[in-house]
């Protein structure tokens, strides 16, 4: 009886076998025979898993050159999220992909039988741990290309139907069916299938699978969400991914958005913001190869021959799109803003002249013109409302377009191109707002604009008009906004100078001087440092050239050398007005420090800029002018030098941990300021050594590890960089600086002094602010010289 139901059990297994071999056979010829792999294992994984008895499936395909595999097909999960992971022994499919060896584990989360197989193999539990699911069982084998027989990808089972491991039947199936796959992933890669939307390609690249893929457009159709949103919002794609994948499916270079992008204001001007938001097109730009459309779907405007309509006698080529980025040049060409309306609808309503004017008359006539007039306040309250510092319009010769440049975090970026016609009107408006000559076209003309006269902002305009090749002008206009000065502890000054600067500023006599080159912010720290110091019982005059910050409290000179009024002719005049402190915008002159030093040895305290490099260099600059050793020594109080350096954008910075010889590379440059200093000079290792501690207390976290950053770029930066940070290096008036000015010392001999009794040079300052994560290494070696 036994040996009958032993034959009976026997012929039933040889059965089973026989249909699951004959079942993956139908399976392994519908993927032979298809053009779409991934489609026709995703319409199979069904009758797959069921064939393996398993619950679930999961393809993956290796890239990143080899380090990472992605998921390729998957089922049975919820969630639309991709899984990529390490080919390393910290996941089983990232192991076989690594080793090339099959496994077949019964229980993934028993660490002995893994240990079995490799000491340092782990289940990766976060997937079951984010999804609910629990995983058992696991069969898992490398696809292998069949020519070079190297790893492409994994197919991986879980959880077998019986509970127990996957039988030796399923194991010598899912060889076989690894060999079909490697098969047709390589006859696919040599062969890809014509993408059929705009977001196939993500999927040929493994970004998202087919599933994921199907899986947004019904929720696209369904929901308050498009297909792109979910993408980028839900799976975290980047606009980028999908603008790639665009360019590929409609063969049309993409272009991604500009912050910086210079308008076309002369293929605009027929064109307005609402039909752009409902036809989805628009120029971008015109170059070599014609007018450059951008768009989100080129093969709809191509075929309707709108833009052509549109642009006659125009060539045209074309540049797709994300939505979201369309969406934003939009904004960046139409946007409105507190004028009278963008600069588009502006020169839109200006109609191309078709002679330009030589007369004065004629450039008057059109400089009063009304779509004139807001597009130079436009152009004013825009730049103000970028936060720049200058704008540049620069007129070219002939027929080309003058250009207008702003200049942001120190840095020129283009704004917009106004017809060339209009170039002469164009200056003559801005001459005329700040009472100009404007017949005057061969001098320089400096002027003023009060632009709350125009518009409703109330801000100041430094303007200087300087005459340029081909009988042309260029003006440049410098923004003086009238507000309250920077608070002290706002400038960006490490603790350790802030303090002794606080210290330095309260004596009630001397003289203390900030130098740098022009742009670099010191008069925005002088009159910090004179809001510091501000009180009811103290008088404070100033005379500066021209007055860009004014505060409650201080008498204020405008310098006009017509009227006589100077630096020298002033300083004479506040020593007769009962000062207790004189602010001079520059001491370039020996008359000007002369009487400076002479009203600070007589009870006042005096501040002052110099164009000089550094904190030493001014010393011996000023003694090269003349002044007298003994003098000068017994009124120094210190001198700050600064630089303005651009500031990593909070929002985009990208951290990263600097490996050991990164930090050995900073802390012998950093040192290398050191080398004049005697404890330096003793013990070169020692120095370095208490330098790196005490860089770990004040920068490196509890393991003493330090954290980088490097610039990345966001919609709201420019190029990884927002704003700027001054760099600082204060030298104070100490018993032994004053000694070697009295003995006329080398800038050599006052920099070593300076740094034994603790100053930080430019460099050093910079590099502080690039390990606390302000601004990085590029920025300043930069602007700080050696």
């Amino acid at each position: 009886m036994a040996a009958t139901i032993g034959k009976l059990q026997q012929g039933s297994a040889v059965s089973r076998r026989l249909a699951f071999f004959k079942g993956l056979q139908v399976v392994t010829n519908r993927i032979h025979a298809s053009n779409d792999v991934d489609e026709i294992i995703l319409e199979l994984s069904a009758d797959l898993c069921a064939l393996f008895e398993a619950q679930r499936l999961t393809i993956y395909t290796l890239e990143d050159k080899g380090t990472t595999i992605v998921t390729r097909v998957k089922t049975g999960l919820d969630s639309v999220q991709s899984i990529r992971l390490p080919v390393a022994d910290s996941s089983i499919a990232g192991f076989v992909a690594l080793t090339g060896r099959p496994v077949n584990i019964a229980d993934v989360y028993d660490q002995a039988e893994l240990a079995a197989i490799s000491p340092s193999l782990h289940f990766k539990r976060e997937v079951d741990a984010s999804t609910g699911f629990r995983s058992r069982q696991m069969l898992v084998a490398p696809i292998r290309d069949p020519d070079s027989e190297r790893v492409i990808g994994v197919i991986q089972l879980i959880n077998s139907q019986s509970g127990g491991a996957f039988s030796n039947v399923a194991e010598e199936g899912l060889l076989g069916l690894t060999q079909t796959l490697g098969v047709a992933f390589a006859r696919h890669a040599e062969k890809p299938a014509r993408l059929r939307s705009r977001f196939d390609a993500l999927v040929a690249d493994g970004r998202i699978t087919a599933e994921e893929l199907r899986q947004v457009i019904r929720e696209a159709r369904t929901g308050d969400l498009n297909t792109e949103t979910i993408l980028i919002d839900v799976l975290g794609l980047s606009v980028a991914e999908l603008g790639e994948a665009a360019a590929r499916y409609f063969g049309v270079p993409y272009q991604p958005f500009l912050p910086n992008h210079v308008k076309p204001m002369d293929l605009l001007r027929n064109i307005k913001r609402d039909y752009v938001q409902q036809s989805l097109w628009l120029p971008y730009e015109e170059n070599g190869d014609g007018v450059v459309i951008l768009c989100v779907d080129p093969e709809q405007v191509r075929s309707s021959c709108v833009a052509q309509n549109v642009l006659p006698k125009k060539r045209l080529s074309y540049r797709v799109t994300s939505a979201r980025e369309f969406a934003q040049t939009v904004e960046q060409y139409f946007g409105e803003s507190i004028d009278d309306g963008s600069v588009s609808d502006i020169l839109s309503d200006m109609d191309e002249r078709d002679d330009e004017p030589g007369a004065v008359g004629d450039d008057v006539s059109a400089a009063a013109d009304n779509e004139l007039v807001k597009l130079v306040n436009r152009i004013i309250i825009e730049a103000y409302r970028q936060g720049a510092s200058d704008i540049h319009i620069e007129p070219r010769p002939g027929r080309e377009k003058t250009l207008i440049r702003f200049r942001k975090d120190g840095s020129l970026v283009p704004y917009i191109e106004v017809p060339a016609s209009y170039r002469n009107p164009l200056v003559t408006r801005i001459k005329i707002m700040c009472d100009l000559d404007i017949s005057e076209r061969r001098k320089p003309q400096d002027g003023k604009i009060k632009f709350r006269k125009f518009a409703p902002l109330d801000i100041e305009l430094r303007v200087a008009t300087l005459p340029t090749q081909g009988g042309l002008e260029d003006v440049v206009m410098r923004l003086l906004a009238s507000n309250e000065p920077i608070p002290m502890d706002q400038l960006g000054l490490m603790s350790f100078n802030l303090d002794r600067l606080k210290e330095a500023i309260n004596k009630p006599y001397g003289i203390f001087f900030v130098c740098g080159p022009t742009g670099s912010g010191k008069t925005t720290t002088l009159h910090s440092i004179l809001s510091y110091i501000n009180t009811p019982d103290t008088k404070i005059w100033t005379v500066e050239d021209p007055v860009e910050i004014t505060q409650r409290g201080l008498r204020q000179v405008q310098v006009n050398r017509k009227a006589g009024i100077d630096f020298a002719t002033m300083m004479r005049a506040f020593l007769r007005a009962d000062p207790d402190v004189i602010m001079v915008g520059e001491m370039r002159d020996h008359e000007t420090v002369a009487v400076g030093i002479e009203a600070s040895l007589t009870g006042h305290l005096v501040f002052s800029t110099l164009h000089t490099n550094s904190a030493p260099e001014s010393v011996v600059r000023l003694l090269d002018m003349g002044m007298d050793p003994f003098n000068f020594a017994d009124a120094l109080i210190g001198v700050l030098a600064q630089r303005l350096a651009k500031r990593l954008c909070l929002k985009c910075r990208e951290a990263y941990r600097p490996d050991d010889d990164e930090v050995r590379l900073l802390l012998e440059e950093y040192c290398e300021d050191m080398h004049l200093t005697p404890r330096f000079q003793a013990d070169p290792a020692a120095a370095r050594a208490e330098v790196l501690q005490r860089w770990r207390k004040s920068f490196a976290d509890q393991a003493g590890h330090f954290t980088l950053y490097r610039p990345v770029g966001c919609g709201e930066c420019n190029h990884g960089y927002k704003g700027r940070v001054g760099l600082h290096e204060l030298m104070l008036g100490s018993a032994q600086i004053k000694r070697l000015i009295q003995e006329r010392g080398r800038v050599d001999q006052i920099l070593g002094e300076a740094l034994a009794e603790g100053m930080r040079t430019l460099r050093q300052d910079g590099m502080e602010k690039v390990l606390a994560g302000i601004t990085d290494m590029k920025q300043v070696r930069k602007v700080c010289v050696r």
